[in-house]
């Protein structure tokens, strides 16, 4: 049986790579210590057996010494300068899918004649928040009048990201890659990162997160069309980015979910301070992190306070999430995985016959024809 020369420093830094130990891989490797040692070496079926497990490309295996990976787009998750740890395996990968999804929507776009999308790079960073965010919400129909009427965060969520992929953005979201549920998308890590392109810009969303938070994050990342800069964010409504553009994307999401004229008018400051948080994050529909970082930026508490409320309600929140009540994930269909106008446009172009069905399958993660004819139903792309 034919054995393949391959570095063990190779084998163990792919390993190392997936974040997982040499015993957790043991029981469908029982020789990858000895593999590891350089004691002993793999079979050509092995190895790829090996690279599928750990997610690696099987050519990086025969490199001389491990890449250096970068990321594709700008990473502007940094705090105070320091660059954050390695990306994950899982983080590159779906920005990675993402891309080749933008690319097919871009020729489809091109071939379609499809409009360029107008308010990709429409603003600078010296533009005020307050104007971004007011012609933010005329383009794109976001109004709080129609969100406080909705009954939960779940709604008011998924009502937003449609009116965002109306106006031309696609929206995608999860909390795994692709559809394989064995890879989760830490928020720990990023929660959600933009592709800039006039004819088609996308945004995705870690949905791992709270449904409150992803209502941030989609703001934040709508922001970073308007800027017309691509990035990976890690944005939190009260802490602070290091990063300009960061900074100024928070307080365009703030300004476009919570308008500080309507804010003020709303705040009673009568009631109770931990009443009120509750009673306008219900109201608005956002975390209650977003109504801390306002109630500061309206001047009701000072900075003290904001700090010491901000980590009590940080940590209330973490605690709901371990309980499984402050998570949770709508995005379980196909449309709103890949984004409703890109599912929409794959299909409609394999049943044209101008897509393959196997490319189909492969950007949209289906494996069964069934599957396919069931998301062309459930996208009114046929009866």
């Amino acid at each position: 049986m034919t054995r393949v020369a391959i570095k063990k420093a190779m084998l163990i830094w792919a390993r190392k790579r997936a974040g997982l130990e040499a015993d957790e891989l043991l029981h469908r490797f029982p020789k990858l210590a000895a593999w590891e040692r350089g004691e002993e070496l793999p079979t050509l079926r092995q190895l790829e057996e090996f690279a599928r497990v750990v997610h690696v490309p099987i050519g990086y295996l025969f490199m001389a010494e491990p890449p250096v990976e970068q990321l594709p787009v700008p990473d502007l998750r940094t705090l105070a300068d320091q660059p954050v740890a390695q990306p994950s395996p899982e983080l590159i990968d779906t920005i990675y899918l993402c891309q080749q999804r933008q690319d097919w929507y871009r020729d489809y776009a091109r071939l379609h004649g499809l409009a360029r999308v107008p308010f990709v790079n429409a603003a600078k960073l010296g533009d005020s928040p307050v104007d971004v965010a007011s012609h933010m919400r005329e383009i794109v129909g976001l109004s709080v009048s129609d969100r406080k009427q909705l009954p939960t965060w779940t709604d008011a969520l998924r009502q937003m990201a449609e009116k965002i992929e109306e106006a031309g953005v696609l929206v995608m979201a999860s909390s795994i890659v692709g559809n394989n549920p064995h890879r989760k998308l830490e928020v720990a890590e990023f929660r959600g990162f933009t592709l800039v392109d006039d004819l088609a810009p996308l945004v995705f969303i870690n949905t791992a997160d709270s449904k409150a938070a992803q209502m941030f994050t989609l703001a934040h990342e709508l922001a970073h069309v308007w800027l017309g800069e691509s990035g990976i964010s890690d944005a939190e409504a009260g802490r602070p980015p290091a990063h300009r553009i960061e900074r100024w994307c928070n307080a365009v999401a703030a300004e476009l979910l919570v308008p500080m004229d309507d804010f003020r008018a709303n705040y009673n400051a009568g009631e109770s301070l931990s009443d009120e948080v509750q009673r306008l994050a219900h109201y608005y529909k956002v975390s209650s992190l977003v109504i801390l970082r306002r109630l500061y930026d309206a001047g009701s508490i000072d900075q003290q306070t904001l700090w010491e409320m901000y980590r009590h309600e940080l940590a209330r929140l973490r605690t709901l999430e371990r309980r499984g009540t402050g998570g949770g994930n709508f995005y379980r269909t196909l449309s709103v995985r890949t984004g409703w106008r890109f599912a929409s446009a794959v299909v409609t172009s394999t049943l044209e016959g101008q897509t393959l069905f196997q490319e189909a399958f492969r950007m949209l993660g289906i494996r069964k024809t069934s599957t396919f004819y069931a998301a062309a139903r459930e996208l009114g792309v046929m009866a």
